[in-house]
């Protein structure tokens, strides 16, 4: 029985070593696991055990290479921030014409939110724990701020062009933006059960979509 046991204990051994040497891949599928749990469960339901198993990899890794639970949903949450962020920079704003530029910025959004309904979870659970990750994220800040710079600058040029009005404060129009999306596909269910309708259909969202770039386009109209 002893012998069992030692030759088992050799086994995690070596499997641990394997997956240390690949840290990159390990910690990939650690954070691919977590991303699911975390938006299944939230942060405080979320096991470190379920984690590691649907991650195939040992439970002590995510110790190893996050250090506990709480940082590992940091890093969760920094990195659909980022996805976002890529996207929009995809998008090549700088340079398009003013009107085209927010255009695409808007759909962009809507359609982000359309491909990744556990952005939306995910955030729900932060702003229910007060957003006690975000705030002591400096990378978080970070990716915000070249996006406040570029809407600002496309907006002055809007107003130079005289396709947008003067006075539109740049944080609120993404705000804006964001949140016109964000509590079509947060609220779905609930928003189908009372008007009757079926949101989640592939034409309600056109239609919402189309909606969102109507509104904003003529809230910046002169």
């Amino acid at each position: 029985m002893s012998t069992v046991w030692l030759e088992m204990a050799a086994r995690r051994s070596d499997n641990i070593k394997r997956q240390r040497r690949d840290p990159v891949a390990t910690r990939g599928k650690l954070l691919t696991a977590a991303r699911r749990e975390f938006a299944r469960s939230g942060l405080a339901g979320a096991r470190v055990d379920e984690i590691a198993a649907r991650a195939g990899v040992n439970k002590q890794l995510v110790y190893h290479y996050f250090g506990d639970k709480d940082a590992l949903y940091l890093a969760v949450l920094e990195w659909v921030y980022e996805e976002i962020r890529t996207q929009e920079r995809k998008l090549n704003l700088e340079g398009l014409p003013p009107q085209r530029a927010i255009r695409k910025l808007i759909e962009s959004s809507f359609d982000h939110l359309a491909r990744h309904p556990d952005f939306i979870l995910l955030l729900n659970d932060e702003n229910r724990n007060g957003a006690a990750h975000v705030r002591a994220s400096l990378k978080l800040e970070e990716m915000h701020s070249p996006l406040v710079s570029l809407v600002s600058k496309i907006l002055r040029e809007g107003v130079r062009t005289g396709c947008f009005r003067k006075g539109v404060n740049p944080v609120h129009l993404y705000i804006s933006i964001a949140g016109l999306s964000y509590f079509f596909f947060s609220n779905t269910p609930t928003l189908s059960a009372i008007f009757g309708t079926d949101l989640s259909l592939p034409a309600a969202r056109r239609a919402r979509r189309r909606h969102v770039v109507d509104l904003v386009m003529q809230a910046l109209r002169p």
